[in-house]
């Protein structure tokens, strides 16, 4: 019997982009956010390469796009301008998950939105010059614990991995998340399923 939760779901208006991204497009939508996010890790990795693994000064390590933009990468704008596309991004694929993978999804969007506060504070602090208690550059709360790098190191490994779950979840949906589905994300693993089925049974 499938739970309430599964059951009450809200779905897009019929025709829409929304509704578009979480039917048919679902799948390819998805493939294009996951590599957005690879290459966001390859900034972040390729920044901590230039520290840990190089020595370089914090404030000359911007990752590989720092190499060709450093004022851009310095830009809180920046920053805030992809943690607010990735909540974006968020809310809208959220749709087309049921079940487990609906579940792990929420809890990537649930710490993604605080990662998106964080630098909506930073940016604010930015734009109007006042740190957070006094600090000389801008300060996010959880920084006054972690140092920057790190902290944004962990905000990423804590947001990909739940999201990562999801998106397999979602391909080995079971035969009740799949009743609830609207894209065919999980049907070419069904059919392979089927295939293996009806050749033991000969």
């Amino acid at each position: 019997m499938m739970s309430t939760s599964m059951v009450r779901r809200r779905v897009p208006r019929p025709g829409s982009l929304l509704e578009t991204l979480n039917t048919s497009r679902h799948g390819a939508a998805l493939a294009i956010y996951g590599i957005v996010v690879l290459l966001h890790w390859v900034e972040h990795l390729a920044q901590a390469a230039q520290i840990y693994l190089w020595d370089w000064p914090i404030p000359e390590a911007g990752g590989a796009l720092g190499l060709v933009f450093p004022s851009l990468v310095q830009n809180e704008l920046l920053h805030y301008g992809f943690a607010l596309i990735m909540i974006v991004a968020f809310f809208m694929l959220r749709h087309g998950f049921t079940g487990r993978s609906r579940t792990w999804w929420g809890i990537a969007l649930g710490i993604q939105f605080w990662h998106h506060i964080e630098h909506l504070l930073l940016l604010i602090q930015s734009w109007s010059g006042a740190y957070l208690l006094g600090k000389s550059v801008p300060t996010s709360m959880i920084q006054l614990l972690i140092p920057r790098v790190e902290l944004h190191l962990l905000y990423n490994a804590i947001v990909f991995a739940p999201m990562v779950v999801a998106m397999v979840l979602h391909r080995r949906a079971t035969t009740a998340e799949q009743a609830m589905m609207r894209c065919d994300c999980a049907h070419p693993p069904a059919r392979r399923d089927r295939r293996a089925s009806a050749r033991a049974s000969v």
